[in-house]
């Protein structure tokens, strides 16, 4: 019987579709549906324009402003923080499926000697004491110094201490203060009601795989398994032998004619059929959104080879320190590098580059004014300045 085949257009439809960026950015907001949706977030640092997790979840809804996700997750304690790939918040509601992902994270960086020197159990015990006795701390209330040669990501005990038990979920994201961290005890932060709900390692990475691919919507076993980077490929392999009854495989046609076997729900067809083409509407997105994370599937749906360069020296960089990808529809048009001074109330356009083949009209650099004034908006800025002139 021959694999149902998707076309490169439809692939790309679907991706966006279940992206949540296929639509306009507006209407009502409902944060913590866009995260469910999402399935988690990146939190990043780096503040250019505005962080990548404010960022991404304005992308879906610009009624979004930065301090909602602090108060979803310190107030409303909706959302908890945790490792997928890299540091995220997730759905409070996916805790019970995330218990294996504490101990296999702490377990893989314990492997990797990110916790060397570690402090011994009664030393991290008197650390969670003090956080018991006086509530949630950050990093800035312990003393302790960095031992030995001082290298990048060099961490002093304490902090050794903190990541460690904050990796196997004994502590656990209480708030954030200017995207400090502060550590609360695990059971005064998530609720017990979820806590004490027991699942057998198959089941969650039954659930994991099942979350992947309907976020996903079709994809080959190494994108399911890098999704959440939370069962490993061998499990996922084996999962994908266990659930086949479940799944068809089918073929997905690449941005430059290839096909691809991959995996889809039996319900596949269906969810194509409900699927509309992506708004026109042009969109800035940033380095870390989902749509771009996987390089890897971005060039094979899209053609568009992007990396990020911000720890790539200057001189060997091909295009900027922080690069936002351009999309409109179901192509990506350009690339822009962005920064944003809110004392000043500026947004600078450092650089602009189209991508190859895709002609910039009037209309089309009206597109991208239109969106630059939005995210200006966004950050709290009325004024955006060119440092390169481009020519219509």
């Amino acid at each position: 019987m021959a694999l149902l085949q998707i076309d490169n257009r439809q692939a790309r439809h679907l991706w966006l579709s279940a992206q949540g960026i296929d639509r306009a950015p507006t209407g009502p907001l409902d944060l913590p549906e866009i995260i469910r949706q999402l399935g988690f977030v990146q939190l990043d640092t780096i503040q250019v324009v505005s962080r990548a997790h404010h960022h991404i979840l304005w992308s879906r809804n610009q009624n979004y402003r930065e301090p909602m996700l602090d108060r979803l997750m310190a107030r409303d304690r909706a959302v908890f923080e945790h490792f997928t790939h890299d540091a995220s918040v997730l759905p409070m509601e996916f805790l019970p499926m995330w218990r294996r992902q504490f101990q296999r994270k702490q377990a893989q960086l314990d492997r990797a000697g990110w916790f060397k020197g570690l402090p011994d159990k009664p030393e991290r015990d008197a650390i969670k004491a003090r956080i018991e006795r006086e509530g949630p701390l950050s990093t800035h209330a312990f003393d302790t110094k960095v031992e030995g040669k001082r290298e990048m990501w060099a961490r002093p005990p304490h902090k050794k201490a903190l990541d460690y038990m904050w990796y196997s979920g004994e502590l656990a994201t209480c708030h954030r203060v200017n995207f400090t961290k502060y550590y609360d005890l695990a059971e005064r932060v998530f609720p017990a009601a979820l806590s004490e709900v027991a699942l057998t390692d198959e089941a969650q990475i039954d659930w994991l795989c099942r979350a992947a691919l309907d976020r996903i919507g079709v994809g080959t076993s190494g994108e399911i398994q890098q999704f959440w980077d939370a069962a490993s490929a061998q499990e996922v392999k084996a999962w994908l032998g266990r659930a086949k009854t479940d799944l068809q495989e089918v073929e997905v046609q690449t941005a430059k004619g290839d096909w691809v076997t991959a995996f889809a729900p039996t319900n596949l067809e269906d969810r194509l059929a409900g699927v509309a083409s992506p708004t026109s509407r042009l969109r800035i997105l940033n380095p870390f959104d989902p749509v771009v994370r996987d390089r890897k599937r971005l060039f094979r749906l899209f053609g568009f080879d992007y990396r990020n360069e911000m720890f790539v020296p200057a001189a060997k960089r091909l295009w900027g320190y922080y690069v936002f990808p351009i999309l409109e529809g179901d192509r990506f048009v350009g690339r822009i590098e962005l920064k944003a001074d809110r004392k000043k109330s500026l947004l600078t356009v450092v650089n602009f580059w189209p991508e190859p083949g895709v002609q910039w009209s009037a209309r089309r650099f009206g597109k991208l004014d239109a969106e630059l004034q939005r995210l200006a908006r966004f950050v709290g800025g009325d004024t955006i300045t060119w440092s390169k002139v481009i020519p219509i």
